[in-house]
């Protein structure tokens, strides 16, 4: 089961050593639901990380905007299999329309990730928050 995002939000304020977090991180990937191995294809990968990270999306209703879009992921580090968790807690379950106007980036300097991720990592995750904004848009249609 994903971690809400006020429970992570809440967490990552109580830990204040940044080893902390970054364990904190990893532990919230190995809590992700296990992506079968056939979700694990070329349609779902994210391109722009330099891990291997694969996004998968599941919509109820729609299409349009008010359609619900359902995410799980995987990658194959365990940070950036972190920085998952984080990005499905942002945006899975939501409407296409909120999807849209979300500013995951925002959330992300909130918690201080924009200045302690690299340059590699932080491109990594821009990749997986357009992806999502990607599918989000396909599903809320013209």
């Amino acid at each position: 089961m994903t971690a809400k995002l006020d429970e992570i939000v809440a967490n990552f304020d109580l830990l204040e050593e940044w080893d902390d977090r970054y364990r904190y991180l990893i532990e919230l990937g190995k809590g992700l639901e296990t992506l079968p191995e056939e979700a694990h294809s070329d349609a779902n990968k994210v391109r722009g990380c330099a891990s291997q990270v694969w996004i998968e999306k599941q919509t109820e209703g729609g299409p349009g905007p008010q359609t619900i879009l359902h995410f799980r992921g995987d990658s194959d580090a365990h940070i950036v299999r972190g920085l998952v968790a984080l990005a499905l807690a942002i945006f899975s379950g939501r409407p296409a329309s909120e999807i849209l106007t979300t500013d995951a980036f925002a959330v992300y300097q909130s918690l201080g990730l924009a200045a302690h991720l690299t340059p590699q990592r932080s491109n990594g995750v821009r990749a997986m928050i357009e992806r999502i904004k990607a599918d989000a848009r396909e599903a809320a249609g013209p």
